[in-house]
């Protein structure tokens, strides 16, 4: 079944930015993984929320999703081709000028996309003669929250396809005598249907090079072979659940001397046993004594900087938020940084020293009022 992201966000199309926004944040809060930890389907229900809310909460790619579904959010998804596909096909079953092979110079729904997103191949598998970038690739990258917030550089080693050495790409034998296509005339394309838009197909017999050989020995003719590469990879600071980091020209190789395709690191976050992130805000709950609360003080509180002070006021309750400004987490756009909140939780000792609880029984009467006064239910 078809995704269809408006039912994941319980919005319809016309619903407002704002309240797409709100929508998004409801869900992301009763999905989060912190607020369901080890709930794998948690896990899966909040991955879709965000990648529902990344495409509506953009009003480009909101756009394009409107038009053509998810084969519009796809990298080196072409709207215009996709359109004047459309009007074509329209304009073909109007007229019922097609022929027996199909749609003219697309054979199959695979040629015509295969156009739409600048693959250079179509369904049967043949190569344009033009050289075509290669397709963008996603992965997911799973990392600490700590590591996300001071940003770091690694190394991955990834299967994909590259170029075949021996052939350069051509998948033909370098060793063997090529010849002039005799089906296309050396053009690499035959014509396949008449009426007042020309159309065309790659030729079959030479693949859209042209020219004829031997396949290559080491690709068997694809002009690609499977291979591991080493990425250096570094990711920024700040990145957050959904973040996507793109590293340039290490997608798919491109074919017939095409540009690569680029990687896009899709960044999930593990739960931290203490902090949270809320936007750019870090949360943290911090233990208290009794003394501390009552008196104040200074205590020590660790950052993702280091170590840092932190003034307790005198006559601090369990519950009081305390802010460390510039302390949080770092915005990719702006570069600014959020706060650290510090939520004092005061801690009581156990004892039974009888000279103690005497101490306390005395502060009891401290208390100006019943502390449970205003509870009402």
């Amino acid at each position: 079944m078809a995704t269809d992201f408006y039912k994941i966000l319980g919005v319809s199309k016309d619903t407002s930015e704002e309240k797409i926004k709100k929508a998004y944040r409801k869900l992301a809060r009763k999905w989060h993984p912190d607020i369901n930890p080890g709930n794998k389907a948690a896990e899966t229900k909040f991955k879709e929320i965000s990648e529902a809310y990344d495409c509506l909460g953009n009003q480009g790619k909101k756009a394009l999703y409107d038009e053509f579904g998810k084969d519009g959010l796809q990298a080196g998804f072409d709207p215009g081709k996709a359109r004047e596909h459309s009007q074509w096909e329209g304009f073909r079953q109007g007229e019922q000028r097609a022929n027996s092979e199909g749609f003219g110079r697309y054979q199959s729904y695979e040629d015509v996309f295969g156009d739409i997103f600048g693959s250079g191949m179509g369904a049967s598998g043949f190569r344009s003669q033009s050289p075509a970038r290669g397709r963008d690739l996603q992965h997911d990258m799973t990392i600490d929250l700590v590591s996300a917030l001071r940003g770091f550089e690694t190394e991955l080693s990834m299967q994909k396809a590259k170029t075949c050495d021996l052939c350069g790409g051509s998948g033909n034998d370098p060793n063997s005598t090529l010849s002039t296509c005799a089906y296309c005339g050396g053009s690499g394309r035959l014509n396949v249907a008449e009426g007042p838009m020309h159309f065309t197909k790659p030729c079959p017999h030479c693949q859209g090079h042209g020219q004829t050989g031997k396949p290559c020995t080491t690709c068997g003719g694809s002009g690609q072979v499977s291979g591991t590469e080493k990425i250096r990879v570094t990711v920024p600071k700040g990145v957050k659940e959904g973040s996507k980091v793109r590293i340039a020209g290490k997608g798919e190789s491109g074919s017939s001397g095409g540009q690569p395709g680029d990687l896009y690191l899709i960044v999930h976050l593990k739960p931290h046993p203490f902090l949270k992130r809320t936007d750019d805000d870090l949360y943290m709950d911090v233990p208290v004594t009794v003394r501390e609360a009552m008196a104040g003080g200074s205590i020590d509180i660790p950052t993702v900087d280091g170590t840092v002070k932190l003034k307790i006021p005198s006559g601090s309750q369990t519950g009081k938020v305390l802010r460390l400004k510039g302390k949080g987490a770092t915005n990719l756009k702006t570069k600014t940084r959020g706060n650290l909140m510090v939520k004092l939780v005061v801690k009581v000792p156990h004892t039974e020293d009888p000279e103690i609880l005497s101490a306390i029984q005395k502060m009891d009467g401290m208390y100006k009022e019943d502390v449970r006064s205003a509870i009402r239910i």
